[in-house]
């Protein structure tokens, strides 16, 4: 199947680079999927599990899950105001520390 793309127009050749381009990716995820099934097929006929062989899949891309740190600064005005350490310092660290106290000072 030839085109004649020097009889084209502007707009039939962006509208033909579009379709060959979706065409493109539609065969490259089929021969993903074809791949993806003979390595299955042969891990089964080995005797192993996916998992055996790859690990387990990671689902955070190897970034752990934001848990909670404890606190490592109170405010000694609010004793329920507290800080980690991690991230921006709050409003009333940095006047405590402007105001002539030390990290220390204000550590738990």
């Amino acid at each position: 199947m030839a085109v004649d793309i020097k009889s084209l127009n502007h707009n039939q050749l962006n509208d033909l680079i579009n379709k060959a381009q979706q065409r493109q990716n539609e065969l490259r995820k089929e021969k993903v999927a074809k791949l993806r099934e003979k390595i299955h097929a042969l891990i089964k006929a080995e005797g192993y599990a996916f998992e055996d062989i790859f690990g387990h899949a990671r689902t955070t891309k190897g970034r752990r899950s934001g848990g909670t740190v404890a606190p490592k600064y109170r405010n000694p005005a609010d004793p329920e105001q507290t800080w980690s350490g991690r991230g921006k310092r709050p409003r009333w660290f940095s006047d405590a520390l402007k105001a002539g106290k030390k990290e220390k000072d204000l550590a738990i």
